[in-house]
């Protein structure tokens, strides 16, 4: 990650993911490089090629609103990007979660810990589990790196297979969770645990490579995703993602099946094997453990 030059890194992936065709331009035959040139987004943003250039390569820091303005509707940026355009030329902009927000909070462990049927977890900005209820502890027993959303996704051996056989895109699924890491970094490329957790994906995936050198945008509020659980079977299951207004940085994932399915069925069934109570808070809250 180039955090010295995170503005200019991310306009040159947006400027290389946007065809000539998404912004009206004529086909003229083969292009050296993919996406947009270099001279048309100065063209579209009414800026000059030399000082979009220098934005690029980081001699230009400071773009006013009205550029701002320009760049995004040159590289045809939707709501989160624009957000995050906007943040990367003004970092420390957003409010940043602190040391604090490791923590779950008493209420929310009970509050999850109620849902006999309904298996929840919280997860901090980089996708390590901070706390989990018995149910979700239960359905992903046995699961590799089930620390970390991101790791379980990229380096499970078993994930691409899962999505290939629910008629899932696997692709689709991890370039959302790469956007929504990008989403919630924000400018903030520095902070050692992102370092750490990106340094091993890249690492450890080629795929993650890629998929991070788009600079994609999204947080994730939705997915689906399939589990293959040792007892119950194949499950296909439906996540909702909250953000922890009480602790920021932190998001609360509920997780459920299609009323009447064979999954809604299945997770009862675990539900019912289950102890509802009478364990210590330890038993509930996973310290997301640190793979390196």
């Amino acid at each position: 990650m180039d955090s010295n030059n995170a503005l200019g890194e991310f306009l040159r992936a947006r400027r290389e993911a946007t065809s000539p065709a998404q912004m009206g331009l004529l086909h003229s035959g083969p292009r050296r490089t993919p996406g947009l040139r270099r001279e048309e987004v100065a063209m579209f943003a009414g800026v000059s090629t030399d000082y979009y250039i220098r934005l690029e390569q980081g001699r230009e820091r400071h773009p006013s609103e009205q550029v701002l303005g320009a760049l995004t509707r040159a590289l045809d940026l939707d709501a989160d990007a624009t957000a995050h355009l906007h943040e990367l030329a003004h970092p420390g902009s957003r409010r940043r979660a602190t040391g604090e927000a490791e923590q779950v909070s008493p209420d929310l462990l009970r509050l999850i810990r109620s849902w006999p049927y309904t298996p929840a977890l919280v997860i901090n900005r980089w996708m390590d589990v901070l706390a989990a209820n018995p149910l979700a502890t239960a359905l992903y027993d046995g699961w590799e790196y089930s620390d970390n959303l991101l790791r379980m996704a990229f380096l499970a051996p078993s994930a691409r297979e899962f999505y290939r056989e629910f008629g899932l895109d696997w692709e689709q699924v991890a370039r959302s969770k790469v956007a929504h890491l990008r989403a919630v970094a924000g400018a903030d490329l520095d902070d050692p645990r992102l370092t750490e957790l990106v340094d091993e994906l890249s690492f450890k995936s080629a795929d993650f490579r890629r998929l991070w050198a788009r600079h994609d945008v999204s947080p994730l509020s939705h997915a689906t995703t399939p589990l293959r659980h040792h007892e119950v079977g194949d499950l296909l299951l439906t996540c909702e993602v909250f953000d922890v207004s009480s602790a920021p940085g932190q998001q609360l994932i509920t997780i459920h099946a299609e009323p009447a399915s064979p999954s809604e069925q299945a997770l009862i069934l675990l539900g019912g094997d289950v102890a509802p109570s009478g364990q210590e808070d330890a038993g509930y809250a996973l310290a997301a453990a640190r793979h390196r």
